[in-house]
């Protein structure tokens, strides 16, 4: 079982996978903090996990950009110029289709590499 969610759900993935018996947490927009916030970090619900965690984050996410993530046992995935939703502006020079294969082929990878 992998445990996951998006946003506030990732939160509770984390917080709830040993206690659950899930093998692994999929976290995706993780909020890292509140927008403007990064002095109130929620750093420890991602770090105590306790089980294989991949984070797939927004590079321009206002509840936290991927440079701002601690290092840890999390595998980190960045969508280019995506938001917390992973919506990416026009101008990025990536379409919407392709930041959604951003993370289906992170997590696919991530999936397939826990047997």
């Amino acid at each position: 079982v992998i445990s996951g969610g998006r946003s506030a759900g990732a939160r509770v993935a984390c917080r709830t996978a040993t206690e659950l018996g899930a093998r692994a947490v999929l976290a995706l927009s993780f909020p890292l903090h509140p927008p403007g916030r990064p002095e109130k970090s929620r750093a420890a619900e991602l770090l105590g996990a306790g089980v294989p965690t991949l984070v797939v984050q927004g590079g321009n996410d206002p509840f936290g950009r991927p440079a701002e993530f601690p290092d840890g046992p999390h595998e980190l995935v960045e969508v280019p110029h995506g938001d917390h939703g992973f919506a990416v502006p026009k101008r990025a020079g990536l379409t919407q289709d392709e930041a959604v294969a951003v993370v289906t082929d992170a997590v696919a990878r991530w999936a397939g590499g826990l047997a």
